[in-house]
């Protein structure tokens, strides 16, 4: 057998050394030309065996796929500074329930985990600096029910939450208070959608924007209970509470933190919270699904999600890390401050929660005819 046995492959002696075990290297002897002298036929094995190290060697440098880096593996990961991008100035709660976990991912992981406030657009400009990120583990969007809404409210999105985030961990929920001022006479859930169906359409809400997740709220509660109200927008709650205390709005879902003081002093009436367990924080209030709303559940959520493609291991790790510390007392402590519910999630739970999200929204938006501005 020699290299005419194999046209086109003038190396294919070489490659058989190189990949023949050593006890049969002399197999290949009937292949060197006859001229050869005896005592360099002697010679010939142990020269090529001699050789046979370097080939193989050279050969496995050459054919083996070179490794992925850390960040990708995840072995190691993070190698470097991670960025957690969120889609509100600073301040808002979305933010604010980012920067609680972020020292804390850093203290666990050993790197630093940098809050990065790319406000605007309702967070669809923080949501498109992700879904075009490197899907490596080092740029985090802060996924929240206003970006998750933002889906069938906008045409023409440069991004689609289900196809363009991997869903990484659930930070905290919080249920939005629905309140009405002095005047209007109500006390409880029912008693108030009895009084607005006999003023239909004279009632008013405020919500601090179109689209927003206080308006879609609002939204579900009057397809849930069959009522009419006006809609006034606000460019956010600092001008829309004093309105509603003056008297000049009747009712409207707010942030616990917004509107709880108030509620204290008597200012105004909480009649419900909107998500489907009472919070701890102020456990005297009870659900509005308790009040007659079976199944009413409308809440402020914020999670952490990765561009698609990024590795599962590098998701699997940094869900253990959120999971550990949504269960810590500290979290818990600086979450319930905010009036946020810790809730941590599997990666398969965070995923259909986000999905049944978009349903959900998906209906209210088509069914009140909402169109983002």
């Amino acid at each position: 057998m020699d290299n005419r046995d194999f046209p086109g492959r003038p190396h294919f002696a070489t490659e058989l050394v190189a990949r023949t075990p050593a006890a049969s290297n002399t197999l290949l002897m009937p292949s060197i030309h006859s001229h050869v002298s005896h005592r360099r036929r002697r010679l010939l094995p142990a020269l090529i065996l001699g050789f046979i190290p370097a080939i193989v060697c050279a050969q496995s440098a050459s054919t083996s796929p070179v490794p992925a880096p850390d960040s990708i593996r995840g072995q190691a990961y993070p190698t470097k500074p991670v960025r957690v991008i969120s889609p509100y100035p600073p301040g808002s709660s979305a933010d604010i329930i980012g920067r609680i976990y972020a020292p804390r991912l850093t203290d666990t992981l050993g790197k630093q985990f940098v809050v990065d406030n790319r406000a605007g657009a309702s967070g669809n400009i923080a949501a498109e600096i992700v879904a075009r990120a490197a899907p490596d583990g080092y740029t985090l969007l802060l996924l929240n029910t206003a970006v998750v809404a933002s889906q069938p409210l906008y045409k023409n999105l440069p991004f689609d939450v289900t196809r363009d985030f991997a869903p990484v961990g659930m930070l905290g929920i919080a249920g939005y208070l629905l309140v009405v001022n002095q005047s209007v006479p109500a006390k409880t859930v029912q008693e108030f959608a009895a009084h607005a169906k006999a003023r239909a359409g004279k009632l008013t809400y405020a919500s601090t924007g179109i689209g927003g997740g206080l308006h879609l709220a609002m939204e579900f509660f009057k397809m849930q209970t069959g009522i009419n109200m006006l809609h006034v927008p606000y460019k956010g709650s600092a001008l829309a509470v004093p309105d509603l205390i003056s008297g000049q709005i009747d009712t409207m879902f707010g942030s616990a933190p917004a509107l709880l003081p108030h509620v204290r002093s008597g200012r105004i009436r909480a009649l419900g919270i909107s998500s489907a367990k009472r919070s701890p924080a102020f456990p005297e209030i009870p659900t509005i699904a308790e009040s007659g709303l079976p199944g009413f559940d409308a809440v402020s959520f914020t999670a952490l999600a990765l561009p698609a493609g990024t590795p599962r291991d590098v998701i699997g790790r940094l869900n253990t890390v959120i999971n550990q510390h949504a269960r810590s007392a500290e979290i818990i402590t600086a979450l319930a401050n905010q009036s946020t519910d810790a809730a941590p999630m599997t990666l398969s739970e965070t995923a259909a929660y986000i999905r049944d999200e978009i349903v959900k929204w998906k209906k209210v938006v088509a069914v009140a005819g909402v169109k983002g501005e």
